[in-house]
């Protein structure tokens, strides 16, 4: 693991140097990404890759970027050969699609290489004005377990397949730290701590988990309980808060990001899902 705790100040007079070496498996590992996006055309490409919603054709690809189709496909053949984008063939198309690990990956390269760690968030910086947080209360269990359930639906939020009892949450979740988040007095999220090990030494380590419901995605909801979830966390004395979130989650990650959420890694086959083995990426955020 990289420690966090690095220096920031790029100047006249140079960078100061990460902590530590940078491994050197590590550092041919970069190199080769970095050198396949010397390339501006090949970033261009990239980029609409990424920001699709859906794959696409080369042939559309193509003209999005305004460049000739064969000269598109070279380059999509060095982006898939550094594992930028994935490669499907669909009747005489070949269909183009970001590998999401990647879009976790690739700055947490760029932050081990800089040196800038810790040049991160402390909180949100556009909570909206229109969501209340509060404490979960008993009469909120029923609409705590529903939106579990909404998350669990999308195969986006938790290996879980099934909405876990009361019983079972209570005994999971840190009791100073569960929150619901109310639009107009309708509960439109929630969000939790879970300790991510007994052993007293790890007591200032907890888990995040924040669900907002089907209703309310796109309301900021979600951004509105991470702020609260890690200011009582602080408050609290809690030295890391980490998110497990699959690297398809965009969102997710994009929101514990603006928390001050590092990468850590991404752990490739951890376990599986309807069958089909699914990545995680590992962030950390220290107080």
């Amino acid at each position: 693991m990289i420690s966090s705790a690095t220096a920031d100040v790029c100047g006249p007079d140079g960078c100061e140097p990460p902590p530590g070496p940078l491994d050197a498996s590590a550092a041919e590992t970069y190199a080769s990404w970095f050198a396949t996006l010397a390339d501006p055309t090949r970033v261009q490409v990239l980029h609409a890759v990424a920001t699709a919603t859906s794959g696409l054709a080369v042939g559309a690809l193509a003209r999005q970027v305004g460049i000739a189709q064969p000269t598109v496909s070279h380059h999509v053949k060095l982006l898939s050969e550094a594992g930028f984008v994935t490669l499907e063939k669909v009747g005489t198309s070949t269909i183009v699609r970001v590998n999401e690990a990647c879009c976790s990956g690739l700055p947490h390269a760029a932050d081990v290489v800089m040196g800038t760690l810790d040049a991160l968030p402390c909180c949100p910086d556009d909570v909206p004005s229109d969501v209340t947080i509060r404490a979960l209360a008993d009469e909120d269990w029923d609409d705590v377990r529903r939106i579990m359930g909404e998350g669990i639906a999308t195969r986006l939020a938790t290996f879980e397949t099934e909405v876990a009892s009361v019983a079972a949450l209570e005994g999971k979740w840190l009791a100073d730290h569960r929150l619901v988040a109310t639009i107009d007095g309708e509960v439109a999220g929630w969000a939790a701590l879970s300790p991510t090990s007994p052993r007293d030494c790890y007591s200032g380590v907890a888990e995040t988990q924040v669900y907002v419901a089907e209703a309310f995605r796109g309301r900021r909801v979600g951004v509105a309980l991470i702020d609260a979830l890690v200011r009582g966390a602080d408050a609290a004395g809690l030295w890391t808060l980490q998110a497990v979130v699959f690297p398809e989650n965009r969102a997710s990650l994009r929101l514990h990001r603006s928390a001050g959420f590092r990468t850590v890694g991404v752990r490739d086959r951890i376990a599986q899902l309807d069958g089909e083995w699914r990545d995680t990426v590992l962030m950390e955020r220290r107080r």
